[in-house]
């Protein structure tokens, strides 16, 4: 009798824990809300795909209630991120404080060293991952990327790229760009990726290597011309533009769409955003936008989102030595 009890209790015991373990997230979720306005840094200027992502969040939140809070977009893009990584760090413990990222939320940290190591903050939701296209200005009658070699090998360094920081990622595409083709350009530098979209079709830069959401307003209206996707696949918003591997160059990079916390952010909290993002990845608005958009939607989150991190700061730091910009 007394064995059969001890089994029942046991029994017992073990079923309460699998149901604590299996309804813990929620719980956490449901017994912690924030107590005032949430910031929401952005790691780069206004205008770029980073901001653009974010705002839209931060409107998606607030019009379908999925905060008792309001999310407060503060944007921190100086020295590519440095100054939103420093102020994260500065943060911690805060659970009132996430951030949007992007690449260089890896790549800054190893070009300069500003005392931020990213494996201390704590992942909560990967969204989307971001494409690159070469892009050029009507006006410049380029269609192909033969005409556009040629053109920028004419030109040499008076040919301008338009990107968002060296050693961010449009340097990087650049840089890929340059060895593979035995080109030389003048990289010119702007705040946001907003900034390189209007310098292209103002004239300002000859070309550039924007996120398709960034350029997509001047596509529409016939004022910037793609010319080959950095994809595996050719873009399904841009059906009759090659990607540079079918043209026979192995040229592909992509942009992560993530947000993190400061480190040690409490348990509760993160339990909180990580619902909330993934309530939002199942809003008809936001899949109607990445298909809009040309963004892969894909979720992640907690530890696999973390060794995503790790591993992509793997790669670029090899990208980095490649290019002798690594610190």
């Amino acid at each position: 009798m007394k064995n059969t009890l001890t089994r029942r209790v046991t029994l017992a015991l073990a079923a309460s824990a699998a149901l604590l373990a299996g309804t813990t997230g929620a719980a956490l979720a449901e017994g912690w809300k924030p107590m005032k306005p949430v910031e929401m840094v952005i790691m780069a200027g206004q205008g770029g795909g980073a901001d653009r992502l974010a705002r839209l969040f931060q409107s998606m939140i607030q019009k379908e209630n999925l905060s008792n809070m309001p999310m407060l977009p503060v944007n921190k893009g100086g020295g590519s991120g440095a100054e939103a990584l420093r102020y994260l760090k500065d943060k911690s413990g805060d659970p009132h404080v996430i951030m949007a990222t992007l690449n260089s939320y890896y790549t800054t940290p190893l070009r300069t060293d500003i005392g931020v190591d990213i494996e201390e903050f704590t992942p909560i939701a990967r969204m989307a991952i971001d494409t690159f296209v070469l892009w050029v200005s009507a006006d410049s009658g380029i269609t192909n990327l033969e005409e556009y070699v040629a053109a920028v090998k004419e030109a040499g360094k008076d040919w301008k790229m338009g990107g968002t920081g060296t050693g961010a990622e449009d340097s990087l595409v650049t840089a890929m760009l340059e060895k593979e083709f035995g080109l030389s350009m003048t990289y010119v530098p702007f705040e946001g990726g907003g900034d390189v979209a209007k310098n292209l079709v103002g004239g300002h830069v000859n070309s550039t290597v924007n996120n398709p959401s960034e350029q997509m307003g001047f596509y529409n209206a016939g004022k910037s011309v793609p010319i080959a996707a950095f994809t595996p696949e050719r873009i399904e918003a841009f059906p009759d533009v090659p990607t540079m591997t079918e043209l026979g160059h192995d040229l592909v990079y992509a942009m992560q769409r993530s947000f993190v916390a400061p480190p040690d952010m409490p348990e509760e909290a993160v339990a909180y955003y990580t619902e909330m993002f993934s309530k939002l990845n199942e809003l008809p608005e936001w899949q109607k936008y990445t298909a809009d958009e040309a963004l892969d939607r894909d979720f992640l989150t907690g530890d696999e989102l973390q060794q995503y991190f790790l591993t992509e700061r793997e790669k670029h730091a090899e990208l980095l030595s490649a290019m002798g910009e690594s610190s």
